[in-house]
């Protein structure tokens, strides 16, 4: 999960610069405290449906405006400081890309990926 690579790959793509006017990005890490108590946590495991977050990229990067949507979920047994979820939304304008990356992220997190919390408690 390299950002980094990420964007220099996704600006390489024809027509980015002729679409491209906003690049979002979300890099999610494995937090050290249970957001429902606060807990310490120990690890998480996690398991992404891929079919269902490419589904949802190919739905959302028929939006209006949205050139290109990248999503990269880790799975297993993560600690905390691991990286968790990577996404890219590329688009025209602000209100395209925001209200798409939103969107997204919500879907992905409710639709897409489980998680399993082990903690100190």
């Amino acid at each position: 999960m390299d950002v980094t690579k990420m964007l220099a790959d996704l600006k390489r793509r024809p027509g980015f610069a002729e679409n491209v006017g906003m690049v979002l990005t979300h890099s999610g890490v494995v937090r050290a405290w249970a957001r429902a108590d606060h807990a310490p946590v120990v690890s998480v495991r996690v398991t992404p449906d891929r079919e269902r977050i490419r589904a949802l990229c190919r739905e959302l990067e028929g939006r209006p405006g949205i050139f290109c949507i990248l999503a990269e979920a880790a799975e297993g047994e993560l600690l905390p400081g691991d990286d968790l979820l990577t996404l890219v939304v590329a688009g025209d304008i602000r209100e395209h890309v925001k209200a798409t990356f939103a969107e997204l992220l919500d879907r992905i997190k409710g639709e897409a990926i489980v998680k399993e919390e082990r903690t100190a408690r």
